[in-house]
């Protein structure tokens, strides 16, 4: 092979890796599994199906606040995503996305998903950019001692336009916002909030305290009542600027992206355990003399959701992968997930209900609370359908 010859073989083979990127391993570590197995025996213990069942009769505390003390300041959970440089562990999407399976199995009460991921995700893209440096709120995050959450509808698509409900006006690098924003994630709970705004039209990113003057927070009824919405209120409240008209709409696409891959993972440990729960069912409960799982019928279903999971799991997976290495299929695999695992979600749920059923309708028993969290979450970043659009968008595939 002349040197020729073999220079343009080497390009061909570096422009096809740039075109079609190398697929991470999907198969968890030891250090994973080490992770997996603390937080099982953890939430086992701590946030049963009893458990969680009993705190609905609670509204008033819909979050475990010992439990999430435990998970984000004794385990260091909240800091997974915050490099060491602000007291962090320097982790993955990937552990996270493991914390958030374990959570959605057992349902946990928490408000993981809002700060330890999408208001983090938010903070640290924002980090470069800030007027003020951030690291005072990162190191509190990392700790546990605060909470936060991005001020947006729960049910905003990744690259829906700028948010418009709060407005502000600018005196050097603090804002005065005004406005309502409905169906915010631990509206309730956060200590602080990452809040979009226009000034004059154009789109910013704030900072404000949760307790600050001029800021109130009200919970929504809503159908899941493990995971709580609210709505908040800005009257005149003095916020921080972060992020100005040339990098806010990315930052708050890019969190909201984050957010929706590794709720995916998520929605798998909701559907797993859900399945479990209904497989274990079928095993134990006996007519005509055998086991109901014996019968065809049911036999048959049972295996149509496992081939589900299989797929939810591989391409919940493949969604984290891409956000720990930065990837360019990073959107994507984050459109594709949601869309995807949050339908397989609400139809294992819903199976295990039914086969399940005259007990699976009862409030006594789980299968309520699964459904409902699969039902709640799969609108959570936005419909299957909104996805599934930013799906063909980023692939190039033409609409009818």
């Amino acid at each position: 092979m002349n040197a020729a010859h073999s220079s343009a073989s080497a390009a061909s083979t570096r422009s096809a890796h740039r075109a079609n990127p190398p697929i991470p391993s999907l198969i968890p570590g030891d250090v994973e599994d080490d992770l997996r197995a603390s937080l099982r025996a953890l939430l086992g213990e701590r946030s049963s199906w009893q458990r969680v069942l009993a705190r609905l009769d609670t509204p008033d505390q819909p979050y475990d606040e010992d439990l999430w003390k435990r998970l984000a300041q004794d385990m260091g959970l909240a800091g997974l995503l915050i490099p060491e440089r602000f007291g962090g562990a320097g982790a993955t999407a990937r552990e996270a996305a493991l914390v958030l399976e374990e959570l959605g199995r057992f349902l946990t009460p928490v408000p993981y998903l809002a700060s330890a991921v999408v208001a983090t995700s938010a903070l640290l893209s924002c980090s470069p950019w800030a007027e003020r440096d951030v690291a005072d709120e990162l190191g509190a995050l990392a700790a546990g001692s605060l909470t936060a959450t991005v001020a947006v509808s729960a049910h905003r698509a990744p690259r829906a336009a700028f948010p418009d409900e709060v407005v502000g006006v600018l005196a050097g690098d603090a804002a005065t916002l005004t406005g309502t924003v409905p169906r915010v994630l631990a509206a309730d709970r956060a200590d602080l909030l990452i809040v979009p705004v226009l000034v004059d039209g154009a789109p910013h990113l704030a900072l404000v305290h949760g307790g600050a003057p001029g800021v109130t927070a009200a919970l929504d009824i809503g159908l899941d009542a493990t995971r709580p919405l609210g709505t908040v209120e800005l009257r005149g409240a003095q916020g921080r600027v972060l992020a100005g008209p040339t990098v806010a709409a990315a930052i708050l696409r890019h969190a909201l992206e984050v957010g929706a891959a590794l709720q995916a993972s998520e929605q798998l440990g909701t559907a797993e355990q859900a399945f479990e729960t209904a497989v274990d069912y079928l095993r134990t409960r006996h007519q005509f003399g055998r086991p109901i799982g014996s019968f065809q019928a049911l036999r048959h279903r049972a295996a149509d959701l496992w081939a589900d999971l299989a797929a939810a799991r591989g391409t919940a997976r493949y969604a984290a992968a891409c956000a720990a290495a930065d990837s360019e299929d990073f959107p994507l695999a984050s459109a594709l997930a949601a869309a995807h695992v949050g339908e397989i979600a609400v139809r294992t749920a819903e199976e295990s209900l039914h086969l399940h059923g005259g007990i699976g309708f009862t409030w006594e028993h789980p299968a309520h609370l699964y459904v409902k969290r699969a039902m709640s979450s799969a609108v959570i970043f936005g419909t299957p359908d909104r996805h599934y659009a930013a799906l063909a968008e980023l692939a190039d595939i033409p609409g009818p």
